[in-house]
């Protein structure tokens, strides 16, 4: 007998379509169904497109039954984040300053690939205001919350996205990620999530985030993490910032293990100060891979501190620019938390923001060389348990999400994978990173420890 469609992985459902023990409408309506039962209550989707669904899938249907599935996602439902623009559906980046009447008549890289591949769009994942924040609540959406404890935040700022995978509301997300975006909510909500590296998936418009930012797949397995980004990585000439396509399938290798690979260790980096059960749980997950045959060494912090400021100095005047665009009745409808942004990045100088460039590149460098030792560096992914909602407690409020933002600004590929839950009953998520262009080999560690570690359980609220 085959199991209910939400337990199910993007990979799981396919086989089904194939055997014919499923379809891709019976699938879609059983997830529009666990949307309609369960985000009233988690605030996940910030729309939800049943009609279009529907019509998507009725469309897949007929192509498996004449054995012609369009691509690798043929009848997979997915959602996507409320950054990425979507045709047909609003694209309102979590802000009443954004018009509701669109037109909304382009799909984003990531959309017009996802259509190609004959995936099923759902609908839009909530966001906090242009993703500034790693909490996800927002002016125009309200608060998004956690499927494992609905008075805790999933993580942001792909909050809706984290929700929603974790709690069954299909299988597959896409998110975004300028400074932990795609791996914090993946850690906090018990789900796998992947930052490319920087340009390996397409992205048109330009992020407001500039060169930090990326899309990236997140998902309940790391196979279906590889099979999502497969599909997002294809090419798009609207990026100027892409990397060359490399053709590249990210499921073949994924099975190939650990065993001969050098893993670097930091506990911390020397960036936080990390919960000890936090800790313990990384570090048994280290010990796990060494049991499957890595060489894993614990390192002293490379001395990368001051990428922290330098991330805040980015962000501010990131969004210090933004706010400047507005008027003055524009600037009253903004999360008050975004509006602090451009009081603070007013008082910047060009000189600030050269020396954070400055900063950035030395980094780089430093991590550069670090991979010419090891091929891979594990750390947790956050330093705490998920805050309670809404909003960021005063010891998180005005900090970078140390343990993930230095990733970004060195172009990175870094998954979070779930290594445990704290005594709460709350996950916790190991951080795995490797050098530029290295994704396929970051899914693979990700997938030795997933395999090694077996089933992770579901949270209470998806009711499994």
């Amino acid at each position: 007998m085959t199991a209910a469609p939400h337990l199910l992985s993007a990979g799981e459902l396919l086989h089904a379509y194939r055997q014919r023990t499923l379809s891709p409408v019976e699938v879609t309506q059983a997830a529009l169904e666990r949307i309609a039962a369960l985000n009233e209550r988690l605030n996940a989707f910030c729309a939800v497109d049943v009609e279009g669904a529907m019509e998507a899938a009725r469309a897949s249907e007929q192509r498996w039954q004449r054995g012609a599935p369009r691509g690798l996602l043929d009848g997979v439902p997915v959602s996507i984040k409320d950054l990425v623009l979507t045709r047909g559906l609003p694209t309102r980046f979590g802000s009443r300053t954004t018009a509701p009447d669109g037109p909304w008549d382009t799909d984003a890289p990531a959309t017009a690939r996802l259509r190609e591949a004959g995936a099923v769009l759902l609908g839009k994942t909530a966001t906090p205001e242009y993703g500034h924040k790693f909490v996800t609540d927002s002016p125009l959406t309200g608060i998004t919350r956690n499927p494992w404890n609905p008075e805790r935040s999933p993580g942001g700022s792909s909050g809706g996205a984290g929700a929603a995978v974790a709690a069954g509301l299909g299988p597959l997300a896409v998110g975004t990620d300028g400074g932990g975006s795609i791996r914090i909510p993946a850690a906090w909500s018990g789900i796998v999530g992947h930052k490319p590296t920087f340009g390996r998936v397409p992205a048109w418009p330009p992020s407001r985030w500039g060169t930090l930012s990326n899309v990236g797949p997140m998902a309940r397995t790391v196979t279906d993490v590889a099979l999502l980004l497969t599909v997002l990585a294809g090419p798009d000439a609207r990026d100027w910032y892409a990397l060359p396509p490399d053709g590249r399938d990210y499921r073949v290798g994924l099975d190939d293990g650990v065993r001969g690979l050098r893993l670097a260790y930091a506990p911390d980096l020397g960036l936080a100060q990390v919960q000890p059960e936090i800790a313990a749980a990384v570090r048994a997950a280290v010990h796990l891979l060494a049991e499957q045959g890595a060489h894993v060494e614990e390192i002293e912090p490379p001395g990368i501190e001051s990428i922290l400021q330098a991330h805040r100095t980015f962000a501010v005047s990131i969004f210090a620019h933004m706010v400047e665009g507005l008027d003055e009745s524009g600037r009253a409808l903004l999360d008050p938390y975004l509006l602090s942004f451009h009081e603070a990045g007013r008082k910047l100088s060009a000189l600030d923001f050269q020396e954070s460039l400055m900063v950035r590149r030395e980094v780089g460098s430093r991590m550069q060389a670090l991979h010419e030792r090891f091929d891979l560096l594990l750390l947790p992914t956050f330093h705490c348990e998920p805050p309670p909602v809404p909003g960021l407690p005063s010891e998180l409020a005005g900090k970078p999400p140390a343990l993930t933002c230095w990733v970004n600004h060195t172009n990175q590929p870094a998954a979070s994978v779930p290594c445990g839950l704290t005594t709460s009953g709350l996950p916790i998520g190991l951080q795995i990173v490797g050098p530029k262009y290295a994704d396929a080999l970051v899914l693979r560690c990700a997938r030795a420890y997933e395999s090694a570690r077996g089933a992770f359980p579901w949270p209470a609220l998806a009711g499994a």
